[in-house]
């Protein structure tokens, strides 16, 4: 199993930045992907989580302002972030996991396979 980001960089604050997210090799039926991230100092917690069917889940503190989306086709797993604030500066990762039950759950401990991650940096 193979995920890449891409799509971190600098902006402001107020912006838009939108992730991608190249997935190989993860061939389950069933499955969870989600996008987390790591700020410095920090632990690493849960943006957003999509499973197979295309049920999403957020954080509170995110939502209303970010949209995880999936291509099947492409195999492509997307982040789009409005309206960022310096907050969101950090390490953002996307992940591969399974589904618990009937759903994803918006934590790092239920995915395993993980990209090298790309850094956003928002500035005032």
């Amino acid at each position: 199993v193979n995920l890449v980001e891409s799509g971190g960089g600098s902006v402001q604050s107020g912006g838009s930045l939108r992730l991608s997210c190249v997935v190989s090799g993860y061939t389950y039926s069933r499955y969870c992907m989600g996008w987390f991230r790591q700020a410095p100092g920090k632990e690493r917690e849960g943006d957003a989580v999509i499973d197979s069917d295309g049920s999403t889940n957020y954080a509170d503190s995110v939502k209303g302002r970010v949209t995880i989306s999936q291509d099947n086709v492409k195999n492509m797993l997307y982040l789009q972030m409005n309206n960022l604030n310096s907050e969101d500066t950090a390490m953002y990762y996307c992940a591969a996991g399974s589904i618990v039950r009937s759903y994803c759950i918006l934590d790092q401990r239920y995915f395993g396979y993980w990209g090298q991650g790309t850094q956003v940096t928002v500035s005032a």
